[in-house]
């Protein structure tokens, strides 16, 4: 069957087509995606302005016509932290319904470290035993630790890339006051759940999703996108630590010369690096492999799970 799953994220919209069946590895189909950044559109009062639900619209609508034009049986539809957080968020979601009749699904930090965890797991299978599972997103961290589907700990902070460059980082490049600021807040808040991620065992191994990791990934030396994505692909401790030093000295129009990093996201990445370091440092994790697969996939594969029961 043909399956769709349309992200509302705090950075892009992303719809996902895939062609799934119970038991087999989803194949892309088609996408379609618009980086609405919905967290920089919020009004003083923490509301999301009229103009990004106007957007939000009418990107569901190129969305639903899509998934027709493609032949999808099914598109789910979530929002993570920008909706989830919004002072409006429950008006925006009454709004596009109205507009568009979809329903939209407001995951809890939680779910999403547990739909990334099936994912990453799925994507590497049972030979990894206890797999540990990091995701740095635009609003929110997630971490994930178990050895078998379900995690035994799932844990969402409020330390996304885009969030922590919005509220600490001064300056192009930003200051040595606002860095060092960024740096104690995040490790503060990494460190309050260390134990609880520790408890539980020592990862096997330690993935990681998302576009942040992947541009540092890339960055460090990484083999490109144009390779495919079954080629193996790991992010160093010592590397990343390198990394913070580096792309901290450089304005945000240098940033976008390195390998990968793209205009939108060039100006998230330090912050992105740091949380990235502090997670690595804190867990004592010595290498990351990065997991192609992520929260779309994870939903996408819960939902063919259910269709089973």
């Amino acid at each position: 069957m043909r399956l769709g799953v349309l992200d509302i994220g705090s950075n892009t919209v992303h719809l996902l087509l895939v062609d799934a069946h119970y038991g087999g590895a989803p194949i892309p189909a088609s996408k379609l995606k618009m980086p609405l950044r919905l967290a920089e559109h919020l009004t003083i009062d923490g509301r999301i302005d009229d103009d990004a639900v106007d957007q939000l619209i009418g990107f569901i609508r190129q969305g639903q016509q899509l998934s027709e034009d493609k032949g999808a049986t099914e598109v789910m539809v979530f929002a993570t932290s920008a909706i989830r957080e919004a002072g409006n968020g429950e008006d925006v979601l009454r709004r596009v319904r109205k507009a568009t009749g979809i329903s939209i699904d407001v995951l809890t930090g939680e779910a999403e470290a547990r739909m990334t965890f099936l994912a990453v797991r799925r994507w590497f299978g049972w030979s990894t035993g206890r797999l540990l599972v990091v995701d740095i997103g635009g609003g929110s961290l997630e971490l994930a630790s178990g050895v078998d589907e379900e995690p035994d700990v799932a844990v969402s902070l409020p330390l996304g890339a885009g969030r922590m460059t919005r509220s600490h980082l001064v300056g192009d490049p930003p200051t040595a006051d606002s860095l060092r600021e960024l740096r104690r807040q995040v490790r503060a808040e990494v460190a309050a759940v260390t134990g609880r991620i520790l408890r539980v065992g020592e990862p096997s191994m330690a993935a990681a999703t998302s576009k942040t990791f992947r541009q540092l990934a890339r960055i460090a030396g990484a083999a490109p996108s144009t390779d495919g994505m079954f080629v193996r692909r790991t992010l160093s401790i010592t590397d990343l630590q390198s990394l913070v030093n580096k792309l901290s000295g450089m304005t945000e129009a240098e940033r976008t010369s390195l390998p990968g990093v793209s205009a939108g996201r060039a100006g998230q990445l330090v912050a992105g690096a740091v949380v990235a370091e502090s997670v690595m440092d804190l867990l004592d994790i010595k290498e990351l492999v990065i997991c192609p697969w992520a929260l779309r996939e994870g939903v996408i594969l819960h939902r063919l799970d259910r269709l089973t029961e």
